[in-house]
């Protein structure tokens, strides 16, 4: 395990013509040498105990860990730009095919009581994603919110997940483009599609356009955060003004007999779809990423989240409405509904104008995912939890170019494989397991600070957080495996109840500094309680490929980043201590010279 080049100060100077060193991927002391690395996995139990226990903190991200990336990110976004990229990240493929997805299939009319649904708990989840962000404004979102109150551990889970929510979102987002752009040309979208038929059908249509789409939107997230914005900027505005056509447009020709039969699948239906939709709202956590870029976190963001949110909540509920109206769910187009919903009504001529604004809208989730993706893996890779070349900020362009292109590829080729269905119910899990997260971390946040709760305050936190969770799984499981009603009236009063002793019996140890979630413990306990209850209606096959990815991501941990983020920590404590000890020395030789 040597080292590419010689460098007398240390410093790994490069041999000419590398790019990059062994020491930009694992520069650690346990990658030293294969002794080295075998007395680290030897240590891996000792080693896991440690980052289970040990948590980060608010100044460590700030500071140091930002540190790591050797160049400043710009702070060039206020309020006005979250807003517009919070839009332009959520509203696109969900709404624009998953609608007419699920409406056929799973919910009918009834769907727009689905959006209602998952419009609440992403509401919910905005909320405490905002507190964090203005608290601790960085580019790791939530990995660098549960770091600091769940630990190392728990954080690398969810960095794991949050990656793979990102990359199939913009994959399936991608693909969907395709089919829209297919619906422009006059075309049904797997006819631009390859056909592999050595290949499973899920994986057998190869989207060469989508590959296409990500390379380009890769190369303008490289070049500048605020350019992207200013283009995210000018196609959101084209969305909203296509949104506005087709709500107008679509309601003047509602035909009310198509809500007559408006809850076709009953309950379960409305719920089933509730889970898949949730993928709709995705995105405005890439916006909390940006939080590092912001030039006033304390208003920019709470305004660019919650607004953002807000509007686009009240879009989706419209256009759910209006494209039932217009058809009936039954002869719903799963691929392009709007498009085709506004030929059945003899408006054929429209479809391109809904098709266009269509691929408008997907652009922008692509373009914000990408910049709010490449930001999550910068900062996972700060801690050397992935490699730390992944951190490296470039000088020039004030962007992660290096964790943009790896996140981008990695997308590409997704969307060249795996169908929408697929990719839209695995997204669902990681998505709902990480706002979950984000949730008790906030409640742990606002409940426990080390040093200053009672061991008293901290077992009565442990006992009301275990009946939350336990009762919010159990109504899970229970509407998963029953059609029956007398279990919610067990499940439900005892979550009401540990959320009432919490409230009521543990003193909360910190209030926020800027900008706080209302009503707490209340509205994040309701935030856990929708979304592991979402949770129970995702599909067995969608937790079966979340399970194998988790156990990906926990063999690259135990085998690489434990290690890696473990050095690193260590190397970061011995420099603190070294400077203390510094202080200490200066402070000593001034009292003895006067």
């Amino acid at each position: 395990m040597g080292v590419g080049g010689d460098s007398g100060d240390g410093g790994g100077i490069r041999r000419r013509g590398c790019s990059c060193s062994k020491d930009d991927f694992l520069p650690e002391e346990s990658f030293q040498s294969w002794g080295s690395y075998l007395k680290a996995i030897k240590e891996t139990p000792f080693r896991l105990k440690d980052r289970i226990l040990t948590r980060s903190s608010d100044k460590s991200e700030l500071v140091e860990i930002k540190a790591r990336s050797q160049h400043e990110m710009k702070k060039t976004l206020n309020w006005w730009d979250l807003i517009w990229f919070g839009m332009g990240a959520v509203i696109g493929a969900g709404i624009f095919v998953l609608t007419g997805l699920e409406a056929k299939q799973e919910a009918g009319p009834a769907v727009i009581l689905s959006y209602v649904i998952s419009g609440v708990s992403a509401m919910l989840s905005v909320f405490c994603y905002t507190e964090f962000a203005v608290e601790i404004p960085v580019a790791g979102g939530s990995f660098a919110y549960l770091r600091v109150e769940l630990g190392d551990f728990m954080a690398f889970i969810a960095a794991g997940n949050i990656l793979l929510e990102n990359v199939i979102g913009s994959a399936a987002v991608a693909r969907s483009w395709t089919s829209y752009f297919a619906t422009l040309c006059n075309h049904k979208p797997n006819e631009f599609r390859i056909t592999a038929s050595s290949l499973s059908e899920e994986y057998s249509h190869l989207d060469p356009i989508a590959v296409v789409v990500i390379a380009l939107i890769c190369l303008i997230a490289v070049l500048s955060t605020k350019g992207s914005s200013r283009l995210n900027y000018v196609a959101s505005i084209v969305h909203v003004v296509v949104i506005l056509f087709i709500i107008v447009a679509g309601l003047a020709k509602a035909d009310t007999k198509n809500y007559e039969d408006f809850n076709p699948y009953g309950p379960r239906g409305i719920f089933k779809a509730s889970a898949v939709l949730f993928f709709a709202y995705l995105g405005f956590d890439a916006v909390a990423t940006m939080a590092e870029e912001t030039k006033n976190p304390g208003r920019d963001i709470p305004i660019g989240l919650v607004g953002s949110m807000s509007i686009t909540t009240v879009a989706y509920c419209l256009l759910a409405v209006t494209l039932c109206l217009m058809v009936p769910y039954q002869n719903i187009d799963p691929d392009a509904p709007f498009s085709v919903a506004f030929e059945d009504v003899g408006m054929g001529w429209a479809k391109y104008l809904v098709a266009a604004g269509a691929l408008k809208g997907m652009t922008s989730v692509l373009l914000v995912g990408a910049v709010g993706q490449a930001r999550y893996l910068t900062h996972i890779a700060r801690t050397h939890m992935m490699p730390p070349w992944l951190a490296h900020v470039n000088e020039k362009t004030g962007t992660p170019v290096n964790a943009t292109v790896v996140m981008m590829a990695a997308t590409a080729i997704i969307a060249f494989f795996t169908k929408l269905e697929i990719l839209s119910n695995l997204l669902s899990i990681s998505t709902l397991f990480i706002f979950m997260l984000v949730a008790l971390a906030l409640i742990v946040r606002r409940y426990y600070v080390s040093g200053e709760t009672t061991q008293a305050d901290q077992i009565k936190l442990i006992v009301c957080l275990i009946v939350i969770l336990g009762s919010s799984v159990a109504t899970s499981i229970y509407w998963g495996v029953s059609d029956g009603w007398i279990g919610y009236t067990i499940s439900a009063p005892i979550w009401f109840l540990g959320t009432l002793g919490l409230w009521l019996l543990v003193p909360q140890a910190r209030r926020p500094k800027l900008w706080g979630v209302p009503l707490v413990p209340w509205l994040p306990s309701a935030s856990i309680a929708i979304n592991i209850f979402l949770l129970g209606s995702i599909d067995r096959a969608s937790f079966e490929r979340f399970a194998a990815w988790t156990g990906f991501i926990l063999v690259y941990y135990f085998f690489f980043g434990l290690h890696a983020s473990y050095d690193t920590a260590k190397e970061a404590e011995k420099q603190q201590g070294n400077v203390v000890e510094l202080k200490r020395a200066e402070e000593g030789v001034e009292q003895y010279s006067m």
